[in-house]
């Protein structure tokens, strides 16, 4: 009996180690945060936050509307079943006081959150002719590597950071970088994006990597060793000092300027797909809807 009672719990372990496994730990440390706030509050007023119930979470997703976009309820809400699930307890997250409270939030906020603004060609353009004013020769190299790869592969910050020499195989047309877990890969099977040399090299994200890596003599590991939120970082240096307003981009305007600006000229939505990783096509439209949204404008058959 006792051997059975041992097996269990040996089981029970192997269970919560997979459970954890599923899920990278970027996402499990935004799951943890996404679960102290709703903890603090708990506690705050009175509940008890492990196991929780239904009405206890909305509540605090009715407190969470006054000073939050509806995407971060979504999220919190996501937390806290992951989080309780983790812990060996479970929470009907689509209880009929959860759902409905939801929905009646959405009708009074509204779910479209104000995107930051893509990197288009002539902004990208703009911004690596500063780069390459950089008196320091490895800020240079790197910084236009790194926003130039970034755009070209639609990548994802935490993807771009995670590069490493062994992930790269420089071929005839350009170079393959092999990605190994991203946000819509968690079991890590991977991708491969093809990035081909542009006609002009000032502008080659190929001829650029080559040249960074050259430069830093790089032999093995991440090819650009800095954090995700540096990427972030470097983008708003460069957009205020080419005359943007900095506020209106991020590190994901490399992303989404990849998708407008190849759906602008004409990219297919599956071509733009094969290259963000994207599962669905709903990110994507709104792209497309973007890059569209003059060329095919119904007042353009106005002639006055």
């Amino acid at each position: 009996m006792s051997d059975l009672v041992t097996d269990v719990k040996s089981l029970e372990l192997e269970t919560l180690n997979n459970l954890k496994s599923s899920k990278s730990l970027n996402t499990l440390r935004a799951y943890k945060a996404d679960y102290k706030d709703f903890a603090s509050f708990s506690i705050k007023n009175g509940f008890k936050p492990m196991p929780s119930e239904p009405k206890i979470i909305t509540l605090y997703l009715t407190h969470l509307s006054k000073s939050s976009k509806f995407s971060t309820l979504k999220r919190r809400l996501a937390s806290i079943s992951v989080i309780h699930k983790l812990s060996g307890h479970y929470i009907d997250v689509k209880h009929p006081m959860i759902t409905e409270n939801l929905m009646g939030i959405k009708r009074i906020l509204g779910s479209h959150q104000k995107a930051k603004k893509p990197i288009l060609i002539n902004d990208l353009k703009l911004i690596i002719n500063l780069v390459d004013k950089e008196k320091n020769e490895t800020n240079r190299f790197k910084n236009k590597a790194l926003i130039l790869v970034g755009f070209a592969g639609g990548f994802r910050r935490s993807e771009l950071v995670a590069i490493l020499y062994e992930d790269l195989d420089f071929v005839p047309e350009g170079v393959k970088i092999f990605v190994k877990r991203s946000k819509t890969d968690q079991s890590g099977e991977g991708m491969t994006k093809g990035i081909p040399y542009f006609t002009n090299p000032e502008y080659c994200p190929v001829v650029s990597l080559k040249k960074w890596i050259e430069k830093s003599e790089i032999k093995s590991g991440k090819i650009f060793d800095i954090s995700d939120k540096s990427v972030a970082l470097t983008i708003k240096k460069y957009a205020a000092l080419a005359g943007l307003d900095s506020n209106k981009y991020s590190g994901h305007s490399l992303r989404s300027g990849f998708a407008t600006s190849t759906a602008e000229l004409g990219a297919e939505e599956r071509s733009i797909m094969a290259m963000t990783g994207h599962k669905t096509t709903q990110m994507v439209r709104r792209y497309i809807q973007e890059a569209n949204l003059f060329k095919n404008n119904a007042l353009n058959k106005i002639k006055i």
